[in-house]
C-alpha cells in the first residue's frame, strides 16, 4: 500500500487547535507547504475543521486537521468550537497554536488541561515570532515560530516526529499471532453486501499484515471453505467475516483456531477486553431493551444490511424477544449513552485507534456495555469461546464470566 493509498484510520491524526487570529491557519500552510487553510485576518475564518490526508516528511502518512477558533463567540461560534474539541477523539498529536504577541490566555490553558486529561501528546507553538523576537524554546512541549518568514517550521516538525512513538498504536493487527510460513485462510463471502469489484477495508489489511508477518494468506468464499480446508487440511488459523460466523464455525474442524476479522480489529483498534465483557450483557437484555447499533463509517445500505438488519435479528433471537434499536454512523456518536443498555460497534476499520478507545472509554465512564459486531455474533450464535482461543487474556475472561 503506497503512503497515498493509507487509510485516513492508519494515519497520524495531528490537529490544530488555537483562538482566532493566533495564526493557527498560516501555522498549518507552513508546515504542510501548502494552502490547506484559508488565511485572513478577520476572526473566525476558519468555520468548520478542515482535513487533509497528506505524506509529511519525516512523519510520514499523516491527517493534518485545521480546526475553528476555540474562543469562538455567539451561537453559532459556540456550534464551531463544539466541532473543533470533538476532533480531540480521534487525535495522536495536538498543537496548539498561540499568538506570541499577547501569550497564553484562559482559552488556551484550559484546552491544555484537556489535552493532559486525555494524555495527549501536544506542542504550544508560539507563533509571530519575527513580531517578538523570542525564540526560546527550551521546554520540551514548547517551541517558538514565524509562520511568515518559515522560521523554526522545520523544527517544528521534527519536533512532532519526536513524540510521534507514544501516538502510535502498538497493538499489532495479526503479526504476533503467525510465523513465517504458516498458512491462513481467510473467509470472504461475495453476496449482495460485498462490495462490487474490492474487498473492504478490514480483509486487504489483514492479507497486507500477514504477507508483511511471512505468513501466507489464501481467500475464499464461505461457499468454497470445505473444498478449501481438504486442500489445506492444517491452517495456522482460519479468519472469516463476522457475517458467516455461524456458517463456517461448522464447517472448521475444532482443532483449528477460528476467529473474525471483526475480533481482530477490537483488539487491534480498541480494548479486547472490554468487548469481551460487554458481551455478556447480551444475555440480560429484557424486551423494550434500548440497544445502540454504531458504525465509524457511513455507507449505502443493503437490503440485508448487518447493522439494520441481520444483527438486530441475531441479538433478538438470542435475547428471545423483540428489543429497541437505534443507529449512529461516521463522527455522529452519542456523548450521552445513558439510554441504551448496550452499545454494539463495527470493527471500526475507518475509525483511527484513539476514536475507538475514547467511545469505549465513553461507554465505560457511563457503566454502559460495550461490545462490537464479531464479538456479538460470535457469542449469539454460541461460539464466542472458540473465537478466542487466540487470545489467552479474553478467552480467561469470558471463562470467569461464564462459569
Amino acid at each position: 500500500m503506497s503512503l497515498n493509498a493509507t487509510p485516513s484510520s492508519e494515519r497520524i491524526h495531528i490537529a490544530f487547535f488555537g483562538r482566532r487570529n493566533a495564526g493557527k491557519s498560516s501555522v498549518v500552510n507552513a508546515v504542510t507547504g501548502q494552502a490547506l487553510s484559508v488565511v485572513s485576518d478577520v476572526k473566525g475564518t476558519t468555520t468548520d475543521p478542515v482535513y487533509k490526508a497528506m505524506e509529511l516528511l519525516p512523519l510520514g502518512p499523516v491527517m493534518i486537521v485545521d480546526t475553528a477558533g476555540i474562543d469562538d463567540e455567539g451561537e453559532l461560534g459556540q456550534l464551531r468550537v463544539e466541532k473543533s474539541l470533538a476532533v480531540l477523539a480521534k487525535t495522536d498529536i495536538a498543537v496548539l497554536v498561540v499568538d506570541g504577541t499577547v501569550g497564553l490566555q484562559d482559552a488556551d490553558r484550559a484546552l491544555l488541561a484537556e489535552f493532559e486529561k486525555r494524555k495527549l501528546p501536544y506542542l504550544i507553538v508560539y507563533n509571530k515570532s519575527d513580531l517578538t523576537g523570542n525564540w526560546d524554546y527550551s521546554s520540551i512541549h514548547e517551541i517558538c515560530v514565524s509562520a511568515k518568514d518559515g522560521t523554526n517550521i522545520l523544527a517544528l516538525r521534527e519536533r512532532m516526529a519526536a513524540i510521534v512513538a507514544p501516538a502510535v498504536n502498538p497493538t499489532p493487527l495479526l503479526e504476533d499471532l503467525v510465523s513465517p510460513g504458516d498458512l491462513i485462510v481467510l473467509v470472504i463471502p461475495i453476496d449482495e453486501s460485498a462490495p462490487k469489484g474490492r474487498l473492504i477495508l478490514p480483509q486487504q489489511q489483514v492479507i497486507r499484515a500477514a504477507l508483511e508477518a511471512g505468513a501466507v494468506p489464501v481467500c475464499c468464499k464461505d461457499t468454497e471453505l470445505a473444498l478449501t480446508l481438504q486442500t489445506i487440511p492444517s491452517p495456522r488459523m482460519v479468519i472469516t467475516d463476522s457475517q458467516a460466523f455461524g456458517r463456517v464455525s461448522k464447517i472448521v474442524p475444532e482443532n483449528i483456531p477460528l476467529t473474525s476479522f471483526s475480533i481482530l480489529f477490537a483488539r487491534y483498534k480498541g480494548d479486547l477486553l472490554t468487548v469481551v465483557r460487554g458481551a455478556a450483557a447480551l444475555d440480560t437484555l429484557k424486551p423494550g431493551d434500548k440497544v445502540l447499533l454504531s458504525e465509524g463509517c457511513t455507507h449505502h445500505r443493503q437490503c440485508n444490511d448487518i447493522g439494520t438488519v441481520k444483527l438486530p435479528r441475531w441479538i433478538n433471537a438470542h435475547a428471545g424477544c423483540e428489543l429497541t434499536y437505534e443507529w449512529s454512523s461516521g463522527t455522529g456518536f452519542p456523548r450521552d449513552l445513558s439510554p441504551y443498555k448496550l452499545v454494539v460497534h463495527c470493527g471500526a476499520c475507518m475509525l483511527p485507534p484513539r476514536e475507538v478507545q475514547f467511545r469505549m472509554q465513553t461507554a465505560n465512564a457511563q457503566g454502559i456495555p460495550f461490545t462490537n459486531y464479531g464479538t456479538a455474533i460470535a457469542h449469539c450464535h454460541g461460539i464466542l469461546r472458540r473465537s478466542l482461543g487466540l487470545f489467552p487474556e479474553a478467552a480467561a475472561l469470558l471463562a470467569e464470566q461464564t462459569d
